[in-house]
């Protein structure tokens, strides 16, 4: 047996049974089962209006209202995701499984709160929506992160 392997520590589960236990009987788990593809839904539409005016000039208005929308569902995951991570880890955020995703998510959360602000300030038209779709990029990451998170605790599940 190599030396090296007598010092490595096994991987962490996602989840102890305890914590699993607690996950699946939680309804904040169904919660953030139904937000998070609405989310994705509000975000595919958004995109699709903030590059139709990126590429035309046309439909500000629409491109704007569906950022907001995208940006309640976000704010309303994040609340409800707090709550979830306190009821199945013990605390509101930042619990050892979902550290980097928390961390991204803040990431989400502030380039979000800075769009709403250059829309109240008046920013051009254009910065506003550059800043929308750098918020979307790093939601992307943060959607992605989650989904492998996600498959990770399937295949726990199945072993």
């Amino acid at each position: 047996m190599p030396a090296d392997t007598l010092t490595q520590t096994p991987p962490r589960r996602l989840y102890t049974a305890q914590e699993r236990a607690r996950r699946d009987a939680t309804v904040w788990t169904l919660v953030q089962g139904v937000l998070a593809p609405l989310q994705f839904v509000a975000f595919l539409v958004s995109l699709v209006l903030v590059a139709r005016f990126m590429w035309t000039g046309i439909g500000y208005e629409a491109a704007t209202l569906s950022i907001i929308v995208k940006t309640g569902f976000l704010f309303m995951i994040m609340l409800t995701g707090a709550i979830w991570e306190r009821v199945v880890f013990g605390q509101y955020l930042f619990a050892p499984a979902f550290f980097w995703e928390d961390v991204f998510s803040f990431a989400v959360i502030a380039l979000h709160a800075a769009y709403v602000w250059a829309l109240l300030a008046g920013w051009p038209y254009v910065d506003q929506m550059w800043i929308a779709l750098v918020a979307y990029a790093v939601y992307v990451i943060n959607a992605g992160q989650f989904l492998w998170k996600l498959r990770q605790a399937r295949l726990e599940g199945e072993a």
